[in-house]
């Protein structure tokens, strides 16, 4: 089997020195297993993503030295494949509609108890209020966890980081006590982040998700979703994220530390690739 691994940015602001750890990570492992780097444009958002940020991301990747095979999936365009799960879900009786604003669930949550953790991977843990409740229409579609995971053999996934090295067995219990009805399709688009990208991975062929630390919770919504429509596991590596000074994980609005600024400001790509590490 050929190793493929991907980078999979959002075009919603400019790539910071954190994307070019990642970038340059998942260039570096597919070099060593012989294979090849994907380049995934996650513009599911489609209210926050603009033009102008994918234009600037291929821009910024070929500045560095990186190099992808074409055409460059968009998830924009994967509107199809998206439904086509979701109704394998659907059919299976392990979806709803739910009404719930974020008021609401909150509302519902009540006061935190000791030891009962109020949110997850997926944000505040949902309390299932829509869950008998038949509603049709517009609203989020959530999977009904505990139903999904009836009839399930035991959850694995490999961990190849060296934050987490080894299998890791994910527990049921822990699933439906720290994680709750996640969310498939949220309101105004196509699929949720975990649905997107649990069925790009699998038309792509990816062998190895590379992608920060930050991201480590959510590998067991993606392997639940994985078992649920026959897709494959592929190996994970969680690389450790760039910090600032104070260390506070990068994100965009950190314009400072943009791939784009140091270019601007006459850096060299072996300048920001000694930043991160290369």
């Amino acid at each position: 089997m050929t190793f493929r691994t991907r980078f999979a940015p959002s075009p919603t602001g400019p790539l910071h020195l954190g994307h070019a750890y990642s970038a340059l990570v998942a260039d570096r492992d597919a070099k060593a297993a012989g294979g090849e780097c994907l380049l995934r444009i996650e513009d599911i958002d489609q209210s926050r993503s603009r033009p102008q940020w994918e234009a600037q991301i291929y821009q910024d990747l070929v500045w560095l030295g990186l190099s992808w095979p074409h055409p460059v999936m968009r998830q924009s365009n994967r509107t199809a494949a998206y439904h086509k799960a979701l109704a394998k879900l659907d059919a299976m009786g392990l979806t709803y509609t739910c009404t719930c604003r974020r008021a609401d669930i909150e509302a519902a949550a009540g006061a935190p108890q000791e030891g009962v953790p109020q949110f997850g991977p997926d944000g505040r843990i949902y309390p299932g209020t829509c869950r008998q409740q038949n509603h049709t229409g517009s609203g989020a579609i959530r999977l009904n966890v505990e139903k999904a995971l009836r009839g399930l053999d035991t959850l694995t996934f490999t961990e190849v980081g060296n934050l987490h090295y080894g299998p890791h067995l994910i527990g049921k219990d822990m699933f439906l006590r720290e994680i709750g009805d996640i969310i498939l399709v949220r309101r105004g688009m196509a699929a949720s982040y975990h649905l997107s990208v649990v069925v790009d991975d699998a038309d792509q062929g990816i062998t190895q998700v590379t992608r920060g630390a930050d991201l480590w919770e959510a590998t067991q919504i993606h392997v639940l979703l994985q078992a649920l429509l026959g897709l494959p596991t592929p190996t994970y590596h969680h690389h450790d994220l760039i910090r600032d000074e104070t260390g506070k994980r990068l994100a965009k609005r950190d314009d400072a530390r943009a791939i784009a600024k140091y270019r601007e400001d006459g850096a060299t790509p072996e300048d920001v690739r000694r930043l991160v590490g290369f």
